[in-house]
């Protein structure tokens, strides 16, 4: 995808956000954590709604990462159940509204079950056009990087052949569009291997609330944040 938006650069029209801060919400309230990531997919449900009222065409979240794994068994298994249970409770509302809901990521490792319901959520919305929702699951973008030079090889790609271009057609998502914006919850500032190739020119907005809390508001305010920024792509400022 193109470094440069196609659209007013004051306006955010594809925003990613790193969804942060379950854990630290469910401790604080001295509930288990599972129930933190319930909430985190209302706050989910919510902030996309909130993305359409705002004119946002394409929303990237980080849903589950490679490195998630490595959590605790019980917590990594209240996920895929939670992750089951948005797409027959949370995403079907969406997908009246107009949502496109695609997944991107390794599916190898995602239970069957599960992987079938994303296929289907992903089959039936596929005509929808209000707003295309990105869910990254089971992503790292280093990994993803390594895959697309390894279908590089796969595919004979001459090394004076290989190009942006070329890299770009072989990550998980091609159509998904290069983010203006990157917003990260929970006050954490890092991107934890989110979207490394794709964000290059993105800007960052750190936000302290907890995504369980996250909504309206602060999506209105990190696009108000955004639109007062002057992006340059490199070139020296006026």
């Amino acid at each position: 995808m193109s470094d440069r938006p196609n659209h007013d650069p004051g306006v955010a029209r594809s925003v990613a956000v790193i969804m942060d801060g379950n854990g630290r919400w469910a401790a604080a309230r001295g509930v288990p954590v599972a129930e933190g990531h319930r909430e985190g997919a209302r706050a989910l449900r919510r902030t996309v709604e909130a993305a359409i009222d705002l004119g946002i065409q394409s929303l990237a979240v980080y849903a589950f990462s490679t490195e998630n794994w490595a959590r605790p068994p019980d917590e990594v298994d209240s996920i895929m159940e939670l992750m089951d249970e948005t797409i027959d409770r949370e995403l079907p509302d969406l997908a009246k509204q107009g949502v496109r809901t695609r997944f991107f990521g390794r599916r190898d490792r995602v239970p069957a079950a599960l992987r079938q319901k994303m296929e289907g959520l992903e089959a039936e919305t596929a005509a929808n056009e209000r707003l295309s929702l990105w869910i990254a699951f089971d992503y790292g973008s280093r990994a993803e990087l390594v895959d697309a030079a390894r279908r590089l090889l796969a595919d004979g790609v001459r090394p004076q052949d290989v190009s942006e271009q070329a890299m770009s057609e072989r990550l998980y998502a091609p159509e998904l569009p290069d983010p203006d914006l990157v917003i990260r919850t929970s006050g954490e500032q890092r991107i934890s291997n989110f979207l490394l190739w794709q964000s290059a020119y993105a800007e960052l907005v750190f936000d302290e609330t907890l995504w369980p809390d996250f909504g309206a508001d602060q999506l209105r305010s990190a696009l108000d944040e955004y639109a007062q920024r002057a992006r340059r792509f490199g070139a020296r400022g006026q």
